[in-house]
């Protein structure tokens, strides 16, 4: 079987676009083999910075012929039928054969085609797969039509096994295929032919290109850290910037260079992200000092002079660069020393959204929130609204303008240097945090407290202006929030009743939008009453608290267009805390817990609870695993569908009046004890929240329940037996449904 080996060779592709492109050439070629008939033993793409490669062995020689066949309309069915029946088989119609069918006469077609050499399949398939690539960007060059990411310059495509190697003819906008590549561009710019894949990677070697962006990676991070240890330094490492250079050099020379002593008093931090952001260098740091020091380029040719001219423009280029960075840093140094407070004013005019009122306003809902949630963490109130307050203002610092990757951890730094409290400074760069699922969470008090605040109001924000995020559109990053709180709550072991806060967030936040300072304290009443009231007149109380509001306000007309902008009421909170819901459900299930579980628990009281719901939930996921949970379920549903089916039957409930002196069997009877025991435990032990014990005396009821179910007949035909035993069966649900919801379990 003969072996494929097509490249691509252009003028230099993006670093970002070449992964992707490698993997998107493999794809489409192969799919398109494989489709006509074609199979293979393995695949692999290639990437440089001007060729893409793909290596195919295996590959058969030629396809096998096929025959189909196709049943159609029948026979004196409307032309229209028939003729879309033929151009779908691709035949004519005296072509077709007439065969007896069940239904009576049908139309076959029989479609024969016969097998094709490989080399036609393939140049068929990499032409296609050329004209469509799916390039982010493409342009178009010259007098031709192609779309490429940049020039396409020669195809190489040859099969090639144990006679030889040849070309695949193909020809796309005047480039024919061939059997010839080149090297380096300045080192080795002539063209070589090749004759299979290793002769292919080791002329590309031999020529000054490294084939595999793997090795090449390899090949820098070796030579940078090897040279950084010898001065007794460490390279700073970054897998994405390595990933990046690797992409950027077929050649990698690695170069050592020396930071201008005027820079090392920087932030190491801003030494860092201005040298890989605008230079793609690698940082290196004294391990003694924690400074950066020195940088790492990586040239992609060798000079005579060992890259000293290559070096000492890198040099002078950086120069400037950190004399910008310094400049901001000095600036914005006297801001913070100051107190920055002028960054605070600025923010009045950074508008947060047109719906939300400006960051100046956000910061002020989010400091309140932050000191309301302040002692359910352990924080300092007071540390916790002044970290608020000033969480955001290195968003209008020089440094964060034009690094905006920085925001937060300058922030921290301004802090220090206006001589706030340590754990204001830290909240300050932690409170953005988690970015995401592998993101660390704070654990500082006053952190945490900022970072449920700030999320929390912009879940809250943006539930009360209807801006959820629908299907996988999430322009503002609400799914992440909640989660982002989720990990906050849990993974700090906090007990925050998240319907009380969000709710309350949410009345205070229209209150203060709206300008109505009465309206915004009434939240706080609202919050109390809500868990007083039934739904409906709480619904009820927020219609005729607004109107309140707006009549002692002499605000009679009709609300304002910005005011109809906002959503106030119940179902709003509760929808977002069914959000909150959904988010937990991905989170609990990559902790291998079951939905219906989830569900079963969420169904119970105490659900915006997330630190009690996710212990409930994992108290019982435990409990199934066990023989007696799992049989468990099955008892238990048995007497629901009994008792709800008796109970439509009858039209009366039974929930009450089960006595033990109409037991006649010993089964019976004994079920009578079992639950009086389970009750006098699972009672007190849910009151405790102490799960796990509520679970295993739930569990234990198993084996009475079995015994039960075996040996009494709950349908007996005494009318006053039949009664107590259905209304045993209440006590059954009753005290499972106490523990979590278990109509909500599967099987």
């Amino acid at each position: 079987m003969p072996d494929l080996l097509i490249e691509l060779f252009s003028e230099e592709i993006p670093a970002r676009m070449q992964t992707r492109a490698a993997d998107d050439l493999r794809k489409l070629v192969t799919d398109g083999l494989v489709e006509a008939g074609l199979t293979y033993a393995g695949a692999a793409a290639f990437s440089t910075p001007r060729r893409l490669t793909l290596s195919v062995e295996g590959l058969t020689g030629e396809s096998k012929a096929v025959r189909e066949e196709r049943k159609g309309p029948k026979v004196g069915a409307p032309d229209q039928a028939i003729d879309g029946f033929l151009r779908g088989a691709g035949v004519a119609r005296e072509d077709l054969e007439v065969r007896d069918d069940k239904k009576g006469q049908v139309y076959f077609a029989v479609i024969e085609k016969p097998g094709r050499m490989a080399a036609d399949i393939i140049a068929e398939v990499l032409e296609k797969a050329i004209r469509n690539f799916p390039w982010p960007k493409s342009m178009r060059w010259g007098e031709g039509t192609l779309k490429w990411v940049r020039p396409l310059h020669s195809i190489l495509c040859i099969l090639s096994d144990e006679a030889g190697a040849v070309v695949v003819p193909l020809e796309v906008d005047g480039m024919t295929s061939g059997n010839t590549t080149r090297g380096h561009r300045f080192l080795a710019p002539d063209a070589f032919s090749v004759v299979s894949t290793d002769d292919y990677e080791a002329k590309l070697k031999r020529a000054n290109v490294v084939l595999r962006a793997d090795e090449r990676a390899e090949a820098i991070w070796n030579e940078a850290t090897t040279q950084a240890f010898a001065l007794g330094l460490e390279v700073v490492e970054d897998k994405g910037l390595l990933a990046e250079v690797a992409g950027l050099v077929e050649w990698p020379v690695v170069l050592l260079g020396q930071i201008d002593e005027a820079f090392l008093g920087l932030p190491p931090e801003v030494l860092q992200t201005s040298m890989k952001e605008h230079q793609k260098f690698f940082s290196v740091r004294n391990p003694k000092t924690n400074r950066i020091e020195r940088f790492v380029t990586v040239a992609n040719m060798e000079t005579a002079d060992n890259g000293a001219t290559i070096l000492a423009g890198n040099q002078k280029v950086l120069f400037a660069r950190l004399a910008d960075a310094k400049f901001f840093w000095e600036n914005d140094l006297r801001v913070a020393k100051a107190g920055m407070q002028p960054w605070l004013d600025s923010l009045a005019n950074v508008t947060f959204h047109n719906k939300l009122g400006s960051q100046k306003d956000r910061i002020e809902r989010i400091a309140a929130l932050a000191r309301e949630i302040a002692p359910s963490v352990g924080a300092d109130p007071d540390l916790a609204e002044q970290a608020a307050k000033v969480a955001k203002a290195d968003l209008s610092s020089e440094m964060v303008y034009e690094f905006p990757e920085l925001q937060g951890l300058m922030g921290r730094y301004y802090a220090a240097e206006a001589s706030l409290d340590a754990q204001v400074a830290a909240a300050c760069e932690e409170h953005y945090s988690p970015l995401g699922p592998s993101d660390a969470v704070p654990t500082a008090p006053v952190s945490v407290a900022v970072a449920l605040a700030d999320k929390i109001d912009t879940l809250t924000g943006f539930w009360a202006i209807d801006e959820k995020p629908t299907g996988s559109k999430d322009p503002f990053a609400l799914r992440r929030a909640a989660l982002g709180v989720t990990r906050l709550v849990l993974e700090n072991d906090l007990r925050i009743v998240l319907f009380d806060r969000s709710f309350m967030a949410f009345a205070k936040h229209v209150g203060r939008i709206a300008g109505d300072d009465d309206f915004a304290e009434l939240g706080e009443a609202f919050e109390v009453l809500a868990r007083k009231l039934p739904e409906d007149l709480v619904e009820q109380f927020a219609r005729d608290a607004d109107k309140v509001v707006r009549s002692a306000r002499g605000l009679d007309q009709p609300p304002t267009e910005e005011r109809e902008d906002i959503k106030f009421g119940l179902s709003s909170a509760k929808d977002l805390l069914s959000f909150f819901h959904d988010r937990l459900k991905v989170f609990l299930k990559d902790k291998g817990i079951r939905q219906d579980i989830i569900d079963a628990c969420i169904a119970m009281p105490g659900n915006d609870d997330l630190t009690l719901l996710v212990k409930r939930a994992e108290a019982l996921a435990a409990t199934l695993a066990t023989d007696d949970g799992e049989n468990l379920i099955q008892g238990f549903k048995r007497a629901n569908n009994i008792l709800t089916q008796a109970e439509e039957k009858d039209g009366v409930e039974y929930s009450y009046g089960a006595d033990i002196k109409y037991a006649e069997d010993d089964a019976e009877k004994a079920l009578f004890a079992a639950l009086d025991a389970a009750d006098a435990k699972i009672a007190p032990a849910m009151a405790a929240e102490d799960f796990s014990t509520a679970m295993t005396a739930m569990a234990a009821l198993r084996k009475p329940i079995d015994a039960f179910f075996t040996d009494v007949q709950v349908n007996a035909d005494s009318a006053l037996l039949r009664r107590n035993r259905l209304n045993l069966l209440s006590r059954i649900r009753n005290i499972c449904l106490s523990v979590a919801d278990l109509t909500k379990i599967e099987g």
